[in-house]
């Protein structure tokens, strides 16, 4: 049984990114399970921090985009929204290259508010970050579009 509303299997989450945080620190969702979502970011330039080492920031990034995406794949989208409400994250070891993996699963999906965790390995599958996303759901249609379907503020 999916965790999913509808029918998810036609949305693009990598096109709907383009020309946003997302899309310049190189995350990809790499798979849609029925139970969790699945996200890969590159360690390099945009991503680490001044010591050459993934920037806990780029790894918080990682952590909320997956959960906000997972959070939109849950909901009805025509008449709901979901925003990050808190976030906290425990960095467990440094990645200086490749690429990490992030998976996000639900620890509560509610009507007014979602509690994702969100796991990123390195290469090896060793624990870098784990993190806990708390999402509050809306009533309004998502806003969640490719760069060409925002609105504009």
């Amino acid at each position: 049984m999916t965790i999913w509303f509808g029918d998810v299997a036609g949305i693009d989450l990598n096109a709907m990114a383009g020309a946003s945080l997302i899309e310049t620190l190189g995350i990809e969702i790499v798979e849609i399970r029925d139970d969790a979502l699945v996200a890969r970011m590159p360690v390099d330039h945009r991503t680490t921090q001044p010591a050459g080492v993934l920037h806990g920031g780029a790894s918080v990034a990682l952590a909320e985009t997956l959960a906000s995406w997972a959070g939109y794949l849950a909901v009805d989208r025509s008449i709901l929204h979901v925003v990050g409400q808190e976030i906290n994250a425990n960095h467990i070891r440094p990645v200086s290259s490749g690429w990490v993996t992030a998976t996000a699963t639900p620890a509560a999906i509610g009507r007014r508010a979602h509690v994702w965790e969100i796991r990123i390995v390195d290469e090896a599958g060793k624990l870098v970050c784990i993190s806990r996303c708390t999402l509050a759901v809306i009533e309004q249609r998502s806003g969640y579009a490719a760069p060409e379907g925002r609105r504009k503020s």
